[in-house]
């Protein structure tokens, strides 16, 4: 794999870098307020020997991109907690860098400091950029309000009319409740993002089971929001959920989704609709009339289809896709996985099966059920019912046709 040919075409926008090695591991997660000027540094300039040591290693490199550089700062920490990279490190000239702080008191304070002595305190950090831990502090406390206060007013004040802080100082919030706000930050801030997630679950269910429907909706909100903090882009979050749950061996960036619409042999057609960065890419769409197969034998449609579609793309030296979705089973998969060994392309191919929305894999025995609420599960079901519209409205414009020359 070109790595710097890859770089190149990262974006311009914030986000999240992941290093790999040869068999997958995670080598280092960095963020980046312009992915590509970030990433491209690296190999223009001679670094550290942990940085060439890094480099070295590397094998592959994705990215996550976010909407704000403070989402991009909160998925990071996230990011280095669940996968322990090898070559993170803290800061090491910490005294010049800012801290988040959290008080021990009862109603704990939260805020930016610098600190001569930390022993003894709650620290959070260091962070390289104050401006930024700022702006990620506010998506926080928009989510977990919280005192900041250094002593408690005797009446609420703006920041609890902005919905900022939920006033502890004249009573407008219980010691539990509160504990909550502060232990969610605190988490978020540790990179906990799956003990928030399961505790906010856990806290809603309580709620529920004792009818306080009021209560369990304010937690649903606070837990969408959560998993908000941690989406990135939309449509860059389904393609890295649906590469890590299908263990593919690149980001699907370029998905092709086939399909099939034959309600009648004469007038059979075929569809290959292209998602590039999870979006459709209609100008790259393609339909086939099936001319070689004369019964209803969906399988050798699919096996036509895909002969025709990759020989030809090959041949034209045309970008292939990182993904082929199949509208279909077992049977589909196994037709378009053996057309495509015939070639002798090592594109990964999968097929959904309509009924159970159960994710097919060539010569596996049973099928991959991914939870309805998966985003990779989204993905694919987007490529394919379009490849399903698509089929179908030229299948329509055939029978059209036929019927005109009766």
């Amino acid at each position: 794999m070109d790595i710097k040919k890859k770089v190149k075409s990262f974006p311009s926008a914030c986000g999240v870098y992941i290093m790999r090695s040869k068999k997958g591991e995670v080598l280092y997660i960095g963020k980046a307020s312009s992915l590509n000027k970030r990433v491209s540094s690296y190999f223009i300039s001679r670094g550290s020997p942990k940085t060439d040591s890094l480099l070295v290693n590397m094998a592959d490199i994705d990215y996550i991109e976010c909407e704000t550089p403070e989402q991009a700062l909160i998925l990071e920490a996230a990011l280095i907690k669940e996968k322990k990279p090898k070559y993170n490190i803290t800061l090491k000239d910490s005294k010049s860098y800012p801290y988040v702080e959290v008080t021990k008191e009862k109603f704990s304070r939260i805020f930016i400091s610098r600190p001569k002595k930390r022993s003894g305190k709650i620290l959070f950090g260091p962070y390289p950029r104050t401006k930024t831990v700022k702006s990620a502090l506010m998506l926080m406390r928009n989510i977990f309000p919280y005192r900041s206060c250094g002593v408690m007013p005797k009446t609420a004040c703006l920041f609890f009319h902005l919905k900022l802080c939920p006033a502890p100082c004249v009573g407008e919030v219980s010691v539990s409740d509160y504990k909550i706000n502060v232990d969610s930050i605190r988490g978020i801030l540790k990179g906990e993002r799956k003990r928030i997630i399961k505790s906010l679950e856990t806290k809603m269910a309580e709620f529920a089971a004792k009818e306080d429907f009021e209560g369990a909706a304010k937690i649903r909100d606070k837990l969408i929001s959560v998993n908000d903090l941690y989406k990135g882009k939309p449509q860059k979050h389904e393609i890295i959920s649906l590469k890590e749950i299908i263990k593919l061996p690149c980001l699907p960036l370029v998905i092709e989704a086939i399909d099939i619409s034959s309600l009648d042999k004469n007038t059979s057609a075929g569809s290959v609709v292209v998602f590039r960065n999870g979006l459709p890419e209609k100008n790259s769409y393609r339909r086939f009339m099936i001319k070689k197969v004369e019964s209803k034998d969906d399988y050798a449609m699919i096996g036509e289809v895909v002969n025709r579609r990759y020989t030809r793309l090959r041949k034209e030296g045309g970008k292939l896709p990182d993904l082929i979705v199949i509208d279909g089973g077992k049977g589909h998969v196994q037709r378009a996985k053996q057309e495509l060994d015939d070639l002798g392309l090592k594109i990964p191919v999968i097929g959904i099966a309509k009924q159970n929305e159960e994710i097919w894999l060539p010569f596996k025995r049973k099928p991959l059920v991914i939870p309805r609420s998966n985003p990779g599960l989204r993905l694919i079901q987007r490529a394919r019912d379009e490849a399903h519209r698509f089929a179908h409205k030229y299948h329509l414009v055939r029978r059209k046709k036929v019927l005109l020359q009766e």
